[in-house]
């Protein structure tokens, strides 16, 4: 296949414009906003250089499936998707706390783990665990969200008294977490999947309900590993095939980005864009069981503006 030219970014004239990593918002003043996820990809708390082309549409075609999936375990924002790559929702007032579910002890846990920590975010882990083995029960990691710079690992307490979070909103957004986390797991394994780890965003909507925000099990906010190779891979020790964004992470790493200070962001060549983009494709048509139907259209940002404003 062919990739179109990526949607790196848009500039569409509704709203109030907010340029996140990966999105572009767009709230209106009729209570409603306009999510365009583009083809941007950040690891380690930067937007690389290069843009995924269909990667924008890959996410917010999961993400619609999966809030629509929950949508009994949870309230969510959609209110229709027009495009592709477009989610017109709920305008909420998000929570500052990103809540991360982990089922498994792999990524940022695992590197913490590894060196020597047995406390994530108040949860204390046994020793003796390994990469990638499956925790006791799925644990609640809640982290700040930061505008630049990396997201704070937080536990329950310190959200409490640094004012972040009322207890009454902590409790419903954790206890939900947990639950759309059970939800997920279950979906994923009648895919041949594991679900390992993913994050979850709550906002306020106008009207006092707490709503899902933002993505639910995408590739960009969830890792996942095959069922069939699992156990073999982790009695021999051997790193764990998966779908997620976790091998950028691993080529930045091999190519000595961490998102320190002082280093730079390395340029992904064209075949590595094209795997990445395949990647993603690969995630979707496991996850949904159904065939990805890319739009090609050479000029993606007016197929955009088109077709929000024909939604508006």
């Amino acid at each position: 296949m062919t990739l179109p030219p990526p949607l790196a970014a848009t500039d569409l004239e509704v709203g109030t414009r907010y340029q996140g990593k990966v999105r572009d918002t767009y709230t209106l003043e009729d209570g409603r906003i306009v999510l365009v996820t583009t083809d941007r990809i950040s690891a380690f708390d930067h937007v690389l250089n290069q843009a995924i082309p269909l990667k924008g549409q890959v996410l917010n075609q999961v993400a619609a499936f999966f809030f629509e999936q929950t949508a009994d375990v949870a309230e969510n924002h959609v209110l229709e998707v027009p495009d592709p790559n477009v989610t017109i929702g709920v305008a909420c007032q998000p929570l500052p706390i990103e809540f991360v579910v982990r089922g498994y002890l792999a990524g940022h846990a695992w590197r913490v783990y590894k060196e020597g920590g047995r406390d994530i975010c108040g949860e204390a882990l046994p020793d003796g665990l390994r990469e990638s083995q499956a925790l006791p029960t799925p644990i609640l990691t809640p982290a700040t969200k930061a505008v630049e710079g990396h997201d704070e690992d937080v536990t329950r307490d310190e959200i409490l008294d640094r004012g972040l979070l009322d207890a009454e909103t902590l409790e419903v957004a954790a206890s939900t977490a947990l639950s759309l986390f059970a939800r997920g797991t279950q979906i994923a394994a009648e895919r041949g999947l594991i679900l390992v780890d993913t994050k979850y965003e709550f906002g306020r909507a106008p009207d006092g309900r707490l709503l899902v925000i933002d993505e639910v099990h995408t590739p960009d906010s969830s890792r996942y590993y095959y069922a069939d190779q699992y156990e073999e891979r982790l009695s021999a020790g051997q790193t764990q095939r998966q779908l997620s964004k976790e091998f950028v992470r691993e080529w930045l790493m091999d190519h000595d980005f961490r998102g320190l200070k002082g280093q730079k962001l390395p340029n992904m060549p064209r075949a590595f864009v094209e795997q990445v983009s395949a990647r993603y494709i690969e995630l979707y048509e496991t996850i949904t069981g159904q065939t990805f139907v890319p739009d090609l259209e050479d000029d993606p940002t007016r197929r955009v503006t088109e077709a929000v404003q024909r939604a508006l």
